[in-house]
Protein backbone atom coordinates (compact mmCIF):
# COMPACT_ATOMS: atom_id res chain seq x y z
CA UNK A 1 0.00 0.00 0.00
CA UNK A 2 1.55 3.26 -0.79
CA UNK A 3 2.34 6.00 1.45
CA UNK A 4 -0.30 8.25 0.35
CA UNK A 5 -3.27 5.39 0.38
CA UNK A 6 -1.76 4.51 4.30
CA UNK A 7 -2.23 7.94 5.17
CA UNK A 8 -5.66 8.49 3.76
CA UNK A 9 -7.10 5.52 5.81
CA UNK A 10 -5.98 6.52 9.17
CA UNK A 11 -8.37 7.62 12.07
CA UNK A 12 -6.64 11.05 11.96
CA UNK A 13 -4.17 13.01 10.44
CA UNK A 14 -5.92 16.39 8.84
CA UNK A 15 -4.15 18.49 11.46
CA UNK A 16 -0.72 17.35 10.28
CA UNK A 17 1.69 18.39 7.11
CA UNK A 18 3.05 14.70 6.91
CA UNK A 19 2.91 11.49 8.34
CA UNK A 20 4.22 9.65 10.94
CA UNK A 21 7.86 8.27 10.63
CA UNK A 22 8.75 5.06 9.76
CA UNK A 23 10.88 4.79 13.44
CA UNK A 24 7.68 5.88 14.78
CA UNK A 25 5.52 3.81 12.59
CA UNK A 26 7.05 0.91 13.72
CA UNK A 27 7.07 1.56 17.41
CA UNK A 28 3.77 2.43 17.75
CA UNK A 29 2.35 -0.56 15.29
CA UNK A 30 0.00 -3.19 17.20
CA UNK A 31 -1.68 -4.94 14.79
CA UNK A 32 0.46 -7.88 15.36
CA UNK A 33 -1.35 -8.42 19.06
CA UNK A 34 -4.54 -6.61 18.96
CA UNK A 35 -5.81 -8.69 15.86
CA UNK A 36 -7.54 -10.80 18.37
CA UNK A 37 -10.00 -8.02 18.63
CA UNK A 38 -11.01 -8.34 15.03
CA UNK A 39 -14.44 -9.97 16.05
CA UNK A 40 -14.79 -7.62 18.68
CA UNK A 41 -14.25 -4.96 16.84
CA UNK A 42 -16.74 -6.64 14.04
CA UNK A 43 -19.54 -6.73 16.55
CA UNK A 44 -19.38 -3.23 18.20
CA UNK A 45 -18.83 -1.39 14.90
CA UNK A 46 -22.34 -3.29 13.62
CA UNK A 47 -24.34 -2.24 16.50
CA UNK A 48 -22.72 1.27 16.67
CA UNK A 49 -23.95 1.66 12.71
CA UNK A 50 -27.56 0.62 14.19
CA UNK A 51 -27.03 2.84 16.70
CA UNK A 52 -26.32 6.22 14.01
CA UNK A 53 -29.49 5.32 12.35
CA UNK A 54 -31.38 5.93 15.96
CA UNK A 55 -29.76 9.32 15.75
CA UNK A 56 -30.44 10.28 11.66
CA UNK A 57 -26.56 9.87 10.76
CA UNK A 58 -26.93 6.35 8.44
CA UNK A 59 -30.22 4.93 6.92
CA UNK A 60 -31.52 1.82 6.94
CA UNK A 61 -29.86 0.65 3.94
CA UNK A 62 -26.89 2.41 4.59
CA UNK A 63 -26.48 0.38 8.01
CA UNK A 64 -27.59 -2.57 6.51
CA UNK A 65 -24.83 -1.78 3.75
CA UNK A 66 -22.05 -1.47 6.40
CA UNK A 67 -23.24 -4.38 8.39
CA UNK A 68 -23.26 -6.39 5.51
CA UNK A 69 -19.23 -5.47 4.20
CA UNK A 70 -17.92 -5.88 7.83
CA UNK A 71 -19.41 -9.57 7.70
CA UNK A 72 -17.40 -10.17 4.82
CA UNK A 73 -13.71 -8.89 5.55
CA UNK A 74 -11.74 -11.60 5.73
CA UNK A 75 -10.13 -12.02 9.78
CA UNK A 76 -7.20 -14.03 8.38
CA UNK A 77 -6.00 -10.56 5.89
CA UNK A 78 -5.35 -8.70 9.14
CA UNK A 79 -2.07 -11.04 10.07
CA UNK A 80 0.99 -9.67 7.62
CA UNK A 81 -1.56 -6.35 7.07
CA UNK A 82 0.68 -2.97 7.57
CA UNK A 83 -2.24 -0.97 9.26
CA UNK A 84 -1.95 0.59 12.18
CA UNK A 85 -3.83 -1.38 14.53
CA UNK A 86 -7.15 -3.53 14.25
CA UNK A 87 -9.38 -0.63 14.20
CA UNK A 88 -7.66 1.23 11.36
CA UNK A 89 -7.32 -2.41 9.65
CA UNK A 90 -11.06 -2.73 9.46
CA UNK A 91 -12.38 0.70 8.29
CA UNK A 92 -9.09 0.17 5.60
CA UNK A 93 -11.06 -2.99 4.56
CA UNK A 94 -14.61 -1.39 5.07
CA UNK A 95 -13.57 1.78 2.79
CA UNK A 96 -12.64 -0.61 0.09
CA UNK A 97 -15.96 -2.71 -0.23
CA UNK A 98 -18.11 0.10 0.61
CA UNK A 99 -16.14 3.47 -0.39
CA UNK A 100 -17.25 6.86 1.51
CA UNK A 101 -19.55 5.39 3.87
CA UNK A 102 -17.57 4.27 5.63
CA UNK A 103 -16.19 7.29 6.95
CA UNK A 104 -19.62 7.81 8.43
CA UNK A 105 -19.17 4.56 10.93
CA UNK A 106 -16.89 6.86 13.14
CA UNK A 107 -19.18 9.77 13.65
CA UNK A 108 -18.82 10.96 17.48
CA UNK A 109 -16.97 7.33 18.30
CA UNK A 110 -13.44 7.67 19.64
CA UNK A 111 -10.69 4.84 19.45
CA UNK A 112 -10.52 5.12 23.58
CA UNK A 113 -14.08 3.96 23.93
CA UNK A 114 -13.50 1.63 20.89
CA UNK A 115 -10.55 -0.03 21.96
CA UNK A 116 -12.31 -0.39 25.57
CA UNK A 117 -15.30 -1.88 24.20
CA UNK A 118 -13.46 -4.19 21.67
CA UNK A 119 -11.20 -5.07 24.73
CA UNK A 120 -14.13 -5.78 27.38
CA UNK A 121 -15.59 -8.25 24.85
CA UNK A 122 -12.64 -9.99 24.04
CA UNK A 123 -11.84 -10.85 28.08
CA UNK A 124 -15.49 -11.38 28.75
CA UNK A 125 -15.47 -14.45 26.37
CA UNK A 126 -12.02 -15.48 27.56
CA UNK A 127 -13.52 -15.29 31.55
CA UNK A 128 -16.29 -17.74 30.09
CA UNK A 129 -13.88 -19.74 29.00
CA UNK A 130 -11.56 -20.26 32.11
CA UNK A 131 -15.47 -20.27 33.84
CA UNK A 132 -15.68 -23.13 32.30
CA UNK A 133 -12.38 -25.03 32.45
CA UNK A 134 -12.48 -24.04 36.16
CA UNK A 135 -15.73 -26.09 36.39
CA UNK A 136 -14.26 -29.16 34.65
CA UNK A 137 -11.29 -29.06 36.75
CA UNK A 138 -13.51 -29.40 40.14
CA UNK A 139 -15.45 -31.93 38.51
CA UNK A 140 -12.85 -33.94 38.12
CA UNK A 141 -11.12 -33.33 41.47
CA UNK A 142 -14.39 -34.27 43.19
CA UNK A 143 -14.54 -37.52 40.87
CA UNK A 144 -11.14 -38.15 42.39
CA UNK A 145 -12.33 -37.38 45.84
CA UNK A 146 -14.97 -39.89 45.30
CA UNK A 147 -12.76 -42.46 44.00
CA UNK A 148 -10.81 -42.89 47.43
CA UNK A 149 -12.73 -41.40 49.96
CA UNK A 150 -11.63 -42.98 52.99
CA UNK A 151 -7.94 -43.44 51.87
CA UNK A 152 -5.41 -42.35 54.34
CA UNK A 153 -2.62 -39.79 53.75
CA UNK A 154 -0.12 -37.97 55.81
CA UNK A 155 -0.91 -34.09 55.71
CA UNK A 156 1.89 -31.76 56.11
CA UNK A 157 2.83 -28.37 57.85
CA UNK A 158 6.79 -27.58 56.49
CA UNK A 159 6.49 -30.04 54.59
CA UNK A 160 6.57 -32.34 57.55
CA UNK A 161 3.92 -34.96 58.31
CA UNK A 162 1.52 -33.60 60.68
CA UNK A 163 -1.52 -35.42 61.02
CA UNK A 164 -3.74 -37.81 59.43
CA UNK A 165 -6.38 -36.75 56.71
CA UNK A 166 -7.98 -38.02 54.18
CA UNK A 167 -7.40 -37.92 50.41
CA UNK A 168 -11.10 -36.75 49.68
CA UNK A 169 -10.28 -34.40 52.24
CA UNK A 170 -6.99 -33.09 50.60
CA UNK A 171 -8.67 -32.55 47.16
CA UNK A 172 -11.79 -30.75 48.53
CA UNK A 173 -8.72 -28.24 50.06
CA UNK A 174 -7.91 -27.35 46.32
CA UNK A 175 -12.02 -27.96 45.35
CA UNK A 176 -12.45 -25.00 48.12
CA UNK A 177 -9.54 -22.56 46.58
CA UNK A 178 -10.75 -23.01 42.84
CA UNK A 179 -14.25 -22.33 44.08
CA UNK A 180 -13.06 -18.82 45.15
CA UNK A 181 -11.29 -18.22 42.07
CA UNK A 182 -14.84 -18.76 40.26
CA UNK A 183 -16.13 -16.44 42.58
CA UNK A 184 -13.12 -14.44 41.64
CA UNK A 185 -13.42 -14.94 37.90
CA UNK A 186 -17.10 -13.70 37.72
CA UNK A 187 -16.61 -10.68 40.35
CA UNK A 188 -13.92 -10.04 37.17
CA UNK A 189 -16.29 -10.54 34.75
CA UNK A 190 -19.58 -8.17 36.41
CA UNK A 191 -16.86 -5.47 36.39
CA UNK A 192 -15.30 -6.40 32.64
CA UNK A 193 -18.87 -6.51 31.40
CA UNK A 194 -20.23 -2.76 31.32
CA UNK A 195 -20.15 -1.15 28.24
CA UNK A 196 -18.41 2.16 26.88
CA UNK A 197 -19.29 3.49 23.97
CA UNK A 198 -21.39 6.41 23.88
CA UNK A 199 -18.60 8.11 26.49
CA UNK A 200 -16.31 9.68 23.27
CA UNK A 201 -12.59 10.46 24.06
CA UNK A 202 -13.13 11.44 27.30
CA UNK A 203 -16.01 14.25 27.27
CA UNK A 204 -19.05 12.18 26.33
CA UNK A 205 -20.88 11.83 22.71
CA UNK A 206 -21.80 14.36 20.66
CA UNK A 207 -24.68 12.86 19.27
CA UNK A 208 -27.58 11.22 21.59
CA UNK A 209 -26.95 7.11 20.81
CA UNK A 210 -29.06 5.02 23.13
CA UNK A 211 -26.15 3.51 24.98
CA UNK A 212 -29.10 1.18 27.19
CA UNK A 213 -29.87 -0.34 23.62
CA UNK A 214 -26.18 -1.34 22.62
CA UNK A 215 -25.37 -2.85 26.20
CA UNK A 216 -28.02 -4.85 25.35
CA UNK A 217 -27.61 -5.77 22.44
CA UNK A 218 -23.95 -6.74 22.51
CA UNK A 219 -24.69 -8.05 25.58
CA UNK A 220 -23.36 -6.31 28.60
CA UNK A 221 -25.41 -5.72 32.32
CA UNK A 222 -24.87 -2.01 32.20
CA UNK A 223 -23.33 1.17 30.79
CA UNK A 224 -20.19 3.00 32.33
CA UNK A 225 -21.75 6.16 34.41
CA UNK A 226 -18.36 8.74 33.25
CA UNK A 227 -16.89 9.39 29.87
CA UNK A 228 -13.36 10.40 32.09
CA UNK A 229 -13.69 7.25 33.35
CA UNK A 230 -14.08 5.11 30.74
CA UNK A 231 -10.71 6.77 28.58
CA UNK A 232 -9.03 6.51 31.65
CA UNK A 233 -9.89 3.52 33.17
CA UNK A 234 -8.69 -0.56 33.28
CA UNK A 235 -9.44 -1.58 36.31
CA UNK A 236 -11.29 -3.94 34.69
CA UNK A 237 -8.00 -5.20 33.05
CA UNK A 238 -6.67 -5.75 36.63
CA UNK A 239 -9.30 -6.92 38.07
CA UNK A 240 -9.13 -9.80 35.51
CA UNK A 241 -5.17 -9.79 35.83
CA UNK A 242 -5.59 -10.41 39.65
CA UNK A 243 -8.28 -13.27 39.70
CA UNK A 244 -5.89 -15.25 36.80
CA UNK A 245 -3.26 -14.80 39.01
CA UNK A 246 -4.52 -16.34 42.16
CA UNK A 247 -6.03 -18.73 39.91
CA UNK A 248 -2.84 -19.76 38.96
CA UNK A 249 -1.23 -19.35 42.10
CA UNK A 250 -3.52 -21.94 43.13
CA UNK A 251 -2.77 -24.33 40.52
CA UNK A 252 0.80 -24.16 40.94
CA UNK A 253 0.32 -25.48 44.53
CA UNK A 254 -1.35 -28.45 43.16
CA UNK A 255 1.22 -28.83 40.76
CA UNK A 256 4.09 -28.20 43.02
CA UNK A 257 2.21 -30.93 45.65
CA UNK A 258 1.88 -33.23 42.92
CA UNK A 259 5.07 -33.38 41.28
CA UNK A 260 6.58 -34.09 44.64
CA UNK A 261 3.33 -37.00 45.70
CA UNK A 262 4.37 -38.43 41.71
CA UNK A 263 8.24 -38.41 42.57
CA UNK A 264 10.06 -41.27 43.38
CA UNK A 265 10.85 -40.48 47.28
CA UNK A 266 6.99 -40.31 47.59
CA UNK A 267 5.34 -42.16 45.55
CA UNK A 268 1.63 -41.65 45.85
CA UNK A 269 0.54 -40.74 42.09
CA UNK A 270 1.74 -42.15 38.84
CA UNK A 271 0.90 -39.13 36.13
CA UNK A 272 -0.24 -40.45 33.18
CA UNK A 273 2.00 -41.18 29.90
CA UNK A 274 -0.39 -38.38 28.04
CA UNK A 275 0.78 -35.79 30.48
CA UNK A 276 4.64 -36.61 30.92
CA UNK A 277 7.54 -36.53 29.20
CA UNK A 278 10.75 -38.53 29.06
CA UNK A 279 14.66 -37.74 28.75
CA UNK A 280 16.79 -37.25 25.88
CA UNK A 281 19.47 -39.34 27.86
CA UNK A 282 18.31 -41.22 30.15
CA UNK A 283 15.44 -44.17 29.32
CA UNK A 284 14.10 -44.32 32.54
CA UNK A 285 12.40 -40.73 33.36
CA UNK A 286 8.69 -39.85 33.34
CA UNK A 287 9.15 -36.39 34.11
CA UNK A 288 6.15 -34.33 35.12
CA UNK A 289 7.04 -31.73 32.36
CA UNK A 290 3.22 -30.49 32.44
CA UNK A 291 2.87 -29.77 35.87
CA UNK A 292 6.13 -27.60 36.09
CA UNK A 293 5.18 -25.63 33.03
CA UNK A 294 1.77 -24.54 35.01
CA UNK A 295 4.44 -23.92 37.78
CA UNK A 296 6.49 -21.55 35.53
CA UNK A 297 3.97 -20.03 33.43
CA UNK A 298 2.38 -19.11 36.76
CA UNK A 299 5.38 -16.85 36.58
CA UNK A 300 3.89 -14.89 33.54
CA UNK A 301 1.05 -14.27 34.73
CA UNK A 302 2.24 -12.76 37.68
CA UNK A 303 4.61 -10.77 35.56
CA UNK A 304 1.40 -9.89 33.69
CA UNK A 305 0.02 -8.00 36.26
CA UNK A 306 2.86 -6.61 37.77
CA UNK A 307 3.55 -5.11 34.30
CA UNK A 308 0.03 -3.22 33.90
CA UNK A 309 -0.02 -2.60 37.11
CA UNK A 310 3.64 -0.38 36.83
CA UNK A 311 1.94 1.12 33.71
CA UNK A 312 -1.22 2.67 34.94
CA UNK A 313 0.21 3.73 38.38
CA UNK A 314 1.39 7.37 37.54
CA UNK A 315 -1.12 7.93 33.99
CA UNK A 316 -2.68 11.57 34.34
CA UNK A 317 -6.26 11.44 33.32
CA UNK A 318 -7.66 10.39 30.71
CA UNK A 319 -6.27 8.23 28.17
CA UNK A 320 -2.14 8.11 27.62
CA UNK A 321 -0.72 5.84 25.09
CA UNK A 322 1.00 4.40 27.66
CA UNK A 323 -2.43 2.38 28.26
CA UNK A 324 -1.59 0.36 24.48
CA UNK A 325 0.10 -1.78 26.95
CA UNK A 326 -2.65 -3.32 28.41
CA UNK A 327 -3.10 -5.51 25.26
CA UNK A 328 -0.40 -8.24 26.08
CA UNK A 329 -0.36 -8.28 29.39
CA UNK A 330 -4.00 -9.50 29.09
CA UNK A 331 -3.51 -11.35 26.20
CA UNK A 332 -0.99 -13.25 27.37
CA UNK A 333 -2.46 -14.14 31.05
CA UNK A 334 -5.75 -15.45 29.14
CA UNK A 335 -3.68 -17.94 27.14
CA UNK A 336 -1.70 -18.79 30.05
CA UNK A 337 -4.72 -19.21 32.70
CA UNK A 338 -7.35 -21.34 30.29
CA UNK A 339 -3.91 -23.34 29.14
CA UNK A 340 -3.21 -24.20 32.82
CA UNK A 341 -6.52 -25.02 33.96
CA UNK A 342 -6.96 -27.17 30.81
CA UNK A 343 -4.29 -29.05 31.36
CA UNK A 344 -4.50 -29.58 35.04
CA UNK A 345 -8.07 -30.79 34.26
CA UNK A 346 -6.08 -33.46 31.95
CA UNK A 347 -3.68 -34.52 34.59
CA UNK A 348 -5.79 -34.73 37.73
CA UNK A 349 -8.23 -36.94 35.70
CA UNK A 350 -4.85 -39.44 34.27
CA UNK A 351 -3.41 -39.58 37.57
CA UNK A 352 -3.80 -42.52 39.66
CA UNK A 353 -3.46 -42.93 43.42
CA UNK A 354 -1.59 -45.54 45.11
CA UNK A 355 -3.60 -45.25 48.56
CA UNK A 356 -1.21 -48.26 50.22
CA UNK A 357 1.42 -45.65 50.22
CA UNK A 358 0.50 -42.60 51.86
CA UNK A 359 -1.42 -45.04 54.16
CA UNK A 360 2.01 -46.69 55.47
CA UNK A 361 3.44 -43.02 55.51
CA UNK A 362 0.88 -41.94 57.98
CA UNK A 363 1.33 -45.18 60.01
CA UNK A 364 4.92 -44.76 60.45
CA UNK A 365 5.03 -41.04 61.37
CA UNK A 366 4.07 -40.93 64.52
CA UNK A 367 1.10 -38.79 62.96
CA UNK A 368 -1.26 -39.95 65.87
CA UNK A 369 0.44 -38.39 68.66
CA UNK A 370 -2.26 -35.10 68.40
CA UNK A 371 -4.86 -37.76 68.72
CA UNK A 372 -3.36 -39.17 71.90
CA UNK A 373 -3.15 -36.24 73.13
CA UNK A 374 -6.21 -34.72 72.82
CA UNK A 375 -7.71 -38.39 74.30
CA UNK A 376 -5.42 -37.78 77.50
CA UNK A 377 -7.17 -34.08 77.49
CA UNK A 378 -10.22 -35.50 77.49
CA UNK A 379 -9.95 -37.77 79.97
CA UNK A 380 -8.96 -35.11 82.25
CA UNK A 381 -5.48 -34.78 81.98
CA UNK A 382 -4.75 -31.19 81.26
CA UNK A 383 -3.54 -30.34 77.50
CA UNK A 384 -0.01 -29.04 78.36
CA UNK A 385 0.75 -32.27 79.98
CA UNK A 386 -0.73 -34.26 77.68
CA UNK A 387 1.45 -32.82 75.25
CA UNK A 388 4.98 -33.52 77.36
CA UNK A 389 3.51 -36.96 77.91
CA UNK A 390 3.06 -37.75 74.24
CA UNK A 391 6.12 -35.94 73.34
CA UNK A 392 8.16 -38.46 75.89
CA UNK A 393 6.09 -41.32 73.77
CA UNK A 394 7.58 -40.27 70.51
CA UNK A 395 11.04 -39.71 71.94
CA UNK A 396 11.13 -43.36 73.59
CA UNK A 397 9.96 -44.71 70.01
CA UNK A 398 12.33 -42.75 68.10
CA UNK A 399 15.56 -44.04 69.98
CA UNK A 400 14.28 -47.41 69.94
CA UNK A 401 12.89 -47.36 66.66
CA UNK A 402 9.47 -48.20 67.41
CA UNK A 403 6.22 -47.18 65.26
CA UNK A 404 3.08 -46.44 66.64
CA UNK A 405 1.32 -49.89 65.65
CA UNK A 406 4.02 -51.07 67.97
CA UNK A 407 2.55 -50.08 71.24
CA UNK A 408 -0.27 -52.32 72.52
CA UNK A 409 -2.45 -51.39 75.37
CA UNK A 410 -0.08 -53.02 78.21
CA UNK A 411 3.15 -51.53 77.01
CA UNK A 412 1.50 -48.06 76.65
CA UNK A 413 -0.07 -48.38 80.19
CA UNK A 414 4.10 -49.26 81.80
CA UNK A 415 4.57 -46.65 79.59
CA UNK A 416 2.32 -44.13 81.74
CA UNK A 417 -0.40 -45.19 83.95
CA UNK A 418 -2.38 -42.03 82.29
CA UNK A 419 -2.61 -43.85 78.99
CA UNK A 420 -5.90 -45.99 79.30
CA UNK A 421 -5.45 -49.38 77.38
CA UNK A 422 -8.90 -47.72 75.31
CA UNK A 423 -6.27 -45.31 73.90
CA UNK A 424 -4.17 -47.70 72.01
CA UNK A 425 -6.88 -47.83 69.14
CA UNK A 426 -5.70 -44.49 68.67
CA UNK A 427 -1.94 -45.52 67.42
CA UNK A 428 -4.49 -46.46 63.83
CA UNK A 429 -4.67 -42.82 61.92
CA UNK A 430 -7.61 -44.16 60.86
CA UNK A 431 -9.33 -43.97 64.27
CA UNK A 432 -8.29 -40.25 65.56
CA UNK A 433 -9.33 -39.07 62.37
CA UNK A 434 -13.47 -40.11 63.63
CA UNK A 435 -13.12 -37.44 66.29
CA UNK A 436 -12.92 -34.24 64.06
CA UNK A 437 -16.50 -34.29 62.98
CA UNK A 438 -17.00 -30.34 63.48
CA UNK A 439 -17.43 -28.99 60.08
CA UNK A 440 -14.43 -28.56 57.69
CA UNK A 441 -13.14 -31.54 59.64
CA UNK A 442 -11.83 -34.50 58.34
CA UNK A 443 -13.62 -37.19 59.72
CA UNK A 444 -14.95 -39.73 57.03
CA UNK A 445 -18.41 -38.93 57.75
CA UNK A 446 -17.83 -35.22 57.59
CA UNK A 447 -15.73 -35.55 54.74
CA UNK A 448 -18.91 -37.52 53.10
CA UNK A 449 -21.37 -34.76 53.77
CA UNK A 450 -18.69 -32.11 52.68
CA UNK A 451 -18.60 -34.30 49.33
CA UNK A 452 -22.00 -34.05 48.71
CA UNK A 453 -22.26 -30.36 49.82
CA UNK A 454 -19.43 -29.96 46.77
CA UNK A 455 -21.06 -31.62 44.16
CA UNK A 456 -24.23 -29.13 45.07
CA UNK A 457 -22.55 -26.68 44.77
CA UNK A 458 -20.80 -27.49 41.36
CA UNK A 459 -23.87 -27.89 40.26
CA UNK A 460 -25.07 -24.61 40.51
CA UNK A 461 -22.34 -22.80 39.27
Amino acid sequence: MSTEKKDALKLWGGRFESGPSDVFERFSFSLHFDRKLFQADILGSQAYARALAGVGILKADEVQTICDALSRIPEEDAEGADDEDIHTFVIARLKELTGELADKIHTGRSRNEQVSLDTRLWVRGEINRALELLTLLMTVLLESAEAHPEAVIPGYTHLRRAQPVTWAHYILAYFEMFSRDYERLSQARKRVNVMPLGSGALAGSGFPVDREALAQELGFDAITYNSLDVSADRDWALDFLYAASVTMLHLSRLAEDWILYSSEEFGWLELGDGVTSGSSLMPQKKNPDSLELIRGKTGRVFGDLTALFVTMKGLPMTYNRDMQEDKEPVFDAAAQLNGALEMAALVVRTSVLKPEVPRQAADEGWLVATDLAEELARSGVPFHQAHQLVGRLVLDSVKSGKKPGDWTAESLAAFDARLKPEMARLMDPSEGMKTRTAPGGTAPETVRKALNAARKRLESM
